[in-house]
């Protein structure tokens, strides 16, 4: 998705023009070119604990920065902002005329590769969110700060693909990730994965399952009618985006991009690994935490109408309305495990067993977002609901809500950061203690990557222990039986519902995953 930025064909964002500003242009450089640019413009200074790589220019090729706003291939800055074309031109159309765009749902859309067409409304809005401006400045008239700020993005996402080339243990989480199906997946997000049938062997998962093709096949599938017009996308990688994570590519010096992984430093290969995760946490995330808070805010705290909603809709809508809200949110989990680095390199047997075992868990998780600790309620679509709107008559069902909700403010009640969210999620995801995997040793090696992760980044933001020597590291750690305990309620309660209600009909994904048939 993301085009390497040392390659000579790349597009060049510097724009010194308008004209240029919104239509960036391929053009080949010669050698020559490109000692005159490197002369003329001289990069600012990086200090040396950052990433080590190549240096950037006014000139600098960006555009293996993937679209701020869909996470699709970008072709440079548009309107303030690094983004694709079809964003560009999305941004473009909505400023030349009026329009009034409404949503269909709740102001919270997905907005990515695969279905930002589906909602201009939340389009638009993530685009002003991120900047997106018709009097912004250009790249090369920003201020020094904020280059560096871009070039410091850049040096790691090349960091990110070179890293591919290394051999050290710790580091080779972050090695090429190709699924180790025949089929292909391409991520959506730009940046983190790449596949191709010409570029990549399949490794030796071979079965298949209903579940992985409507989880992980349906979202590529889709693509297909999503996919902006004004946007010529193609999901095989480059051939200098090959070079660029060959391993055996002679051209690509180890030692010259990451020391510091080359020579096993645990703590740089634990901070490339908490950017990456972090990343794919807040792209995979249905609404910012900011959004979220904002609606503790202002949405009231006893909507009586909302609740008695809820407490009067019978027991088998209640079922049906979880079910699709809860299937909305493991679609954006599953899009999370696929940018997890050493992910996509586990066997296709092994993917499935890690997201059937983990996905309510990590459900569970992303609720700890939405529980508003100062009222008890839980934000769901638009209302704060209380865990007793949900209540049935039926006492596993009644289990089921009261250990939910009780999990859910025991983990916000940490105060997790974003990052820290996210590289436990990543940990209960790669939990290597699931039945039924076949690489053990492979997904423990990278759950311990994370985990180490996750403790310095702990380290850093939760100085002081919880209780005597119990840090909040050791507390997260001790959560994960309880998340399980969890699960296995939610699979009681479904199954003993569904022999009362066998004619409902629930999603399709939703079915594969907690299948409860004997």
């Amino acid at each position: 998705m993301a085009e390497s930025a040392g390659s000579p064909g790349a597009t060049s964002v510097a724009a010194n023009s308008p004209q240029q500003q919104q239509q960036t242009v391929a053009q080949p450089t010669t050698p020559q070119q490109q000692q005159q640019t490197t002369q003329t413009q001289q990069p600012p200074d990086i200090s040396s604990s950052q990433l080590s790589s190549p240096p950037i220019t006014g000139t600098a090729q960006i555009e293996i920065i993937p679209c701020k706003v869909c996470g699709d291939k970008s072709s440079g800055v548009h309107y303030g902002v690094i983004t694709c074309e079809g964003c560009k031109g999305f941004f473009r159309r909505s400023q030349s005329s009026v329009v009034n765009y409404q949503c269909p749902r709740n102001k919270n859309c997905v907005v990515d590769r695969v279905n930002r067409n589906r909602c201009q409304y939340c389009r638009l809005q993530k685009c002003l969110r991120l900047g997106m401006s018709r009097d912004a400045v250009k790249f090369g008239r920003m201020s020094k700060k904020q280059r560096e700020k871009v070039e410091d993005e850049v040096r790691f996402h090349r960091a990110q693909m070179r890293a591919a080339s290394e051999t050290a243990p710790d580091s080779s989480v972050f090695e090429h990730q190709t699924p180790s199906s025949s089929d292909q997946h391409h991520s959506y997000n730009g940046g983190y994965t790449y596949s191709g049938s010409e570029y990549a062997s399949p490794g030796p998962g071979t079965e298949s399952s209903g579940y992985y093709s409507a989880a992980m096949t349906n979202y590529n599938d889709l693509s297909t009618n999503y996919v902006d017009s004004t946007t010529a996308y193609d999901p095989r990688p480059t051939q200098s985006q090959v070079d660029a994570v060959a391993p055996d590519t002679p051209s690509v010096n180890a030692a010259g991009v990451l020391p510091g992984v080359v020579n096993n430093d645990s703590a740089e290969v634990s901070e490339m690994l908490s950017r990456a995760i972090s990343d794919a946490y807040t792209r995979t995330c249905l609404m910012p935490i900011e959004q979220i808070q904002e609606s503790f805010r202002k949405a009231p705290t006893q909507d009586l109408a909302k609740i008695l909603f809820y407490k009067d809709m019978p027991q088998e809508q209640l079922w049906l309305d979880c079910a699709k809200n809860l299937t909305a949110v493991i679609q954006v989990i599953i899009e999370f495990a696929k940018m997890v680095p050493g992910f996509m390199k586990l066997t296709q047997d092994d993917q499935i067993v890690l997201l059937k075992a983990s996905s309510f868990e990590l459900a569970v998780l992303r609720m700890s977002r939405y529980y508003d600790l100062q009222t008890g309620c839980v934000l769901y679509g638009e209302s704060m609901l209380p865990q007793d709107a949900f209540f049935t008559q039926d006492t596993a069902e009644l289990k089921l809500v009261t250990c939910l909700f009780e999990l859910a403010k025991s983990i916000a009640e940490l105060k997790l950061t974003e990052t820290e969210l996210a590289l436990y999620s990543a940990a209960v995801l790669l939990n290597p203690d699931r039945q039924a995997l076949r690489g053990h040793g492979e997904v423990r090696r990278i759950y311990e990557a994370v985990l180490r992760a996750l403790r310095s980044e702990l380290d850093r933001t939760h100085v002081s222990p919880l209780k005597g020597d119990v840090t909040v590291c050791d507390a997260l750690v001790a959560k994960m039986p309880q998340l399980r305990d969890v699960t296995h309620l939610h699979m009681e309660a479904l199954a003993k519902f569904k022999r009362s209600q066998p004619h409902l009909e629930f999603p399709a994904l939703h079915k594969e995953l907690f299948s409860v048939d004997s």
